[in-house]
């Protein structure tokens, strides 16, 4: 390792630690409570009739220090919380607490115990007769901005003010922003609600296939891979869709899959190459139902995280309180653009209608693609309070089911909440020879490498053959929902270690 003058300095206390008997890395820790425990039993000891002496053992790492002459003050921070400690030269000796000033460092992890007790100033703190350091910190951890720290020596590690270094030292980030450990939190608390509900509605949660030999069940470009032994190339999911509705032909009703998709595609603040999904399958259920299943769930978490259905996202209040807005996206379209697309039937009139309200059309793409460029770029950033667009045309939904009396229109709904897409959901088309059309369709009416080229997947039209029952499905972005729920703008801020560029030093 290249070491700066700061972390050279750090370094040599390794050494000289070991020279006085103790180990900066040893193998085993040892504690009686939390910091936040601490301070609670002390408080309730406080306040008892008859208070008795709280023994405690902390860790944690070394936030603060105040040396005081033959005292010093310090904080150490484990994962409840950060407590304050006291060493006096009366109880550790002059020896181990000169030790303690010049060989410990910020961010060090140690061990301390003793007797807690209330300062003058009224904060609860622990009285050090015994410590130890549990792991030496070579790299100061780093600052808002350029920081003097120690020695003088100007430390350029700083990462808080610099959101592409955050995301590449993610582990340093964590430990100097408070916020961002909250974020994570949040993150484990929405996918535990998740859970929660869609087990109280009698789903079982599955694991499918992360490697498949045919992509399939969204509408992306995969990660290829090749599998060596079997000769053959692999795609990383895009999607878990098409192997759990097979578990429907096979006998069960509900079941739901919380994991990781993959899409090779642009990064941005909405898109993440590998990102977290939910999705699942309800047989003898429509969209129609789903959709209403769908706010449930959503307030369901937002109760259980926030306490609340009223959320402040980027200063916008958003309202998530049921019923939700239902549009169709052919009055949405209409309303904001202007253009009817059930008037322009083929890609040469849908493109003259574009054009002629000012907007510039895809070229050489279909329809379907046309009708996306619609919704992306115009109609989506104005569904800013919860908005369920309702009926789709079947060209962009190769696998939801016709409407009645409407073979050009599917039974199929993106739900959107600040103006972005946070789920999608269809009446899943369960007719084998209809689906094997739609394949057909798709495979002839895009070019190769197109994202919404469908693949054929002779598997699964033999497994709707053997009879699928009718069945709502549904898919939803989990980073999305904690954007949302977490006030966080851009979604790397909810993965812990989003994808970067390959970084290159000047």
């Amino acid at each position: 390792m290249k070491l700066s003058n700061l972390e050279q300095n750090r370094f040599e206390k390794i050494a000289r630690l070991r020279d006085q008997g103790m180990e900066p890395y040893p193998n085993r820790a040892e504690r009686t409570h939390t910091s936040q425990q601490a301070i609670a039993a002390f408080e309730k000891s406080e306040a008892a009739d008859s208070p008795q002496p709280v023994q405690a053992t902390l860790v944690g790492r070394i936030r603060s220090m105040r040396p005081m002459g033959k005292v010093t003050f310090a904080h150490i921070e484990d994962g409840d919380g950060r407590v304050q400690i006291f060493l006096r030269a009366n109880e550790v000796g002059e020896a181990m607490l000169d030790l303690f000033n010049r060989e410990f460092d910020l961010g060090d992890f140690v061990q301390a115990s003793g007797e807690m007790f209330r300062t003058r100033t009224n904060e609860v703190t622990l009285r050090v007769d015994s410590f130890r350091m549990l792991s030496k910190a070579i790299t100061p951890l780093p600052a808002a901005k350029d920081q003097v720290i120690e020695g003088g020596e100007v430390i350029h590690y700083a990462s808080l003010s610099e959101p592409e270094l955050r995301y590449r030292q993610r582990y340093a980030d964590l430990a100097v922003n408070a916020d961002v450990r909250k974020i994570f939190r949040i993150r484990t608390g929405v996918v535990r609600a998740l859970r929660e509900f869609l087990d109280g509605y009698d789903f079982m949660e599955v694991e499918t296939p992360i490697l498949q030999p045919i992509y399939g069940g969204a509408a992306a470009q995969p990660f290829i891979t090749h599998h060596n032994q079997l000769k053959q190339e692999l795609y990383l999911r895009i999607s878990f869709e098409l192997y759990l509705k097979r578990l429907l032909v096979g006998g069960f009703e509900r079941v739901y899959e919380i994991g990781r998709d993959f899409r090779n595609e642009g990064v941005d603040r909405l898109h993440n190459p590998e990102f977290t999904m939910l999705e699942f399958y309800m047989a003898y259920a429509d969209y129609l139902q789903v959709m209403e299943l769908t706010e449930q769930m959503v307030v369901h978490v937002v109760d259980k995280i926030l306490g609340q259905r009223v959320l402040h996202y980027q200063g916008v209040q958003i309202n998530l309180e049921p019923p939700w807005k239902r549009l169709e996206l052919r009055q949405g379209l209409l309303d904001i653009t202007g253009i009817d697309i059930d008037q322009h039937p083929t890609v040469e009139s849908l493109a003259a209608a574009m054009r002629a309200h000012g907007i510039q059309p895809k070229p050489n793409v279909a329809r379907g693609k046309l009708i996306d460029q619609l919704l992306s770029d115009h109609l989506e950033p104005s569904l800013v309070q919860p908005t369920f667009l309702m009926n789709y045309p079947r060209e962009i939904s190769p696998l939801a089911k016709s409407m009645p009396g409407n073979p050009q229109m599917v039974e199929r709904f993106e739900g959107f909440v600040a103006g972005m897409e946070l789920c999608n959901a269809f009446t899943e088309l369960n007719d084998p020879v209809d689906q094997e059309a739609r394949f057909l369709e798709m495979g002839r009416d895009y070019e190769t490498g197109d994202e919404q080229r469908h693949p054929m997947d002779e598997d699964y039209l033999r497994a709707m053959c053997y009879g699928m029952p009718p069945m709502g499905g549904f898919g939803m972005g989990i980073d999305r929902l904690i954007m949302l729920v977490s006030d966080s703008y851009n979604i790397r801020e909810t993965i812990l270690f989003p994808h970067l560029r390959k970084y290159e030093q000047a």
